[in-house]
């Protein structure tokens, strides 16, 4: 077997380990679609969920205050933003975000708090999801002026939670702060 198989099949292995150990590791079953696109987005994004919150949880309080300049979001306000977008972002499919004073999101700042309501917005991600069908996914909407299908929506709700993951790194090592993923050596 030539090296660049090998390598690419111990690549699938190793994913394969590293999801069934992220759902064992959750200490619940996954719900829901077990393949397809749903299947697919809320193994991601739980992924990103689990890595959020552990990064939050590895940070001190006093922390959630830091911003790197002023007119930046601080570290709680990434936070709150990530939770803001989890219930708004899914209302271009269809889902009734709850109402949600913006000033008063942003002024959260306890730790507790913090990640007790990004727990609680991807779990109504999760829901918001598994609720729709294959043939909901490619209804039509509009999602800020642009023509799009439920599908992107989800897609989009994904990849805000990552650009906000790597921001979120980007704090927390410049205060020292070792995401608890890579101190594992995942």
């Amino acid at each position: 077997m030539k090296k660049s198989t090998m390598f690419s099949v111990l690549l699938a292995l190793l994913a394969f380990m590293l999801t069934l150990g992220t759902a064992q590791e959750k200490g619940r079953e996954m719900t829901g679609p077990k393949s397809g696109f749903q299947a697919e987005f809320v193994k991601n994004i739980s992924d990103v969920e689990k890595k959020l919150v552990s990064l939050a949880e590895a940070t001190p309080p006093g922390i959630f205050k830091w911003r790197p300049s002023e007119g930046v979001r601080s570290v709680s306000e990434v936070y709150m933003h990530v939770v803001e977008a989890n219930y708004f972002i899914p209302s271009f499919a269809g889902v009734k975000p709850p109402a949600m004073d913006r000033n008063a999101i942003k002024a959260i700042t306890d730790k507790a708090k913090v990640v007790e309501m990004l727990k609680a917005s991807f779990e109504n991600v999760r829901q918001a999801i598994s609720k729709l069908s294959d043939a909901d996914l490619e209804k039509k909407t509009k999602m800020f002026g642009q023509d799009a299908t439920y599908r992107e929506v989800y897609l989009v709700v994904l990849s805000h939670g990552h650009e906000h993951m790597g921001q979120s790194i980007a704090y927390a090592r410049t205060n020292g702060i070792v995401p608890p993923w890579s101190a594992k050596g995942e």
